[in-house]
């Protein structure tokens, strides 16, 4: 059987910290009457990272969070204009085009015949399906999966439903917290390809010996069929 690769999507495949980034500067102009910006988006983390546990990963969630957040600081002055504006910002990041990262289509149309190549992502179930019909690339995915949360007791019930075994699996992503560290603590391998951008609560938060670590860095996808080459995968 052949050897599984799996893919993170979002700022692995293709660019999705830039739009919230985006979202985030336009709604901080949206409602800076009430607060000072760094004021702001401290506050927008805090709700966040509060409701996590509740709305889950995704722009659904971080909408959700957005007019909590104001709600919050004005006092419950808020207009109902601004709670539309909110909530046409998260419209506007559910419909926003699929653009894929540059050389990612090559590179996956290169290792589909050696490899069986996955996607594991988490996120809300409806966005992230359309983001990978709309992106053009899901003919070159066998196994496709979309998770709530990416840590050590998904992957593991992840690999056992499709029968994989951690050996013969190479996982690649942006996360270091979400798609690398998890499968190293498993005993597996994974290649980091950092994003430009990085969510603020997807960051490790606690120092790990990299040396350690079952990883590899590179700087860009289009180096992983080389690099597979060099390596013992």
């Amino acid at each position: 059987m052949k050897k599984t690769i799996a893919f993170d999507a979002d700022d692995t495949l293709w660019h999705n910290e830039s739009i919230f980034h985006e979202t985030t500067h336009t709604f901080m102009d949206l409602v800076s009457h009430y607060v000072s910006a760094s004021e702001l988006e401290e506050r927008l983390y805090a709700v966040e990272r509060r409701n996590l546990a509740l709305f889950g990963y995704g722009i659904k969630g971080f909408m959700l969070s957005m007019i909590e957040t104001v709600i919050e600081l004005s006092e419950g002055k808020a207009t109902g204009t601004e709670i539309q504006q909110v909530i046409d910002l998260g419209k506007y990041m559910l419909t926003h085009p699929i653009n894929v990262l540059e050389d990612v289509e090559e590179t996956v149309s290169a290792l589909k015949d050696d490899y069986r190549l996955m996607v594991i992502t988490k996120g809300d179930l409806l966005d992230q399906e359309s983001k990978i019909a709309r992106s053009g690339l899901a003919d070159y995915f066998e196994l496709i999966e979309i998770v709530s949360e990416k840590d050590e007791k998904t992957y593991t019930e992840v690999l056992k439903r499709n029968k994989i075994d951690i050996n013969q699996f190479l996982m690649v992503g942006n996360s270091l917290k979400s798609d690398i560290l998890p499968i190293c603590t498993l005993g597996g391998k994974a290649v980091h390809i950092p994003y430009h951008l990085n969510w603020e609560l997807d960051k490790v938060e606690k120092s790990y010996d990299f040396n350690e670590q079952h990883y590899a860095t590179l700087s860009s996808v289009a180096l992983l069929p080389l690099f597979l080459e060099e390596i013992d995968f």
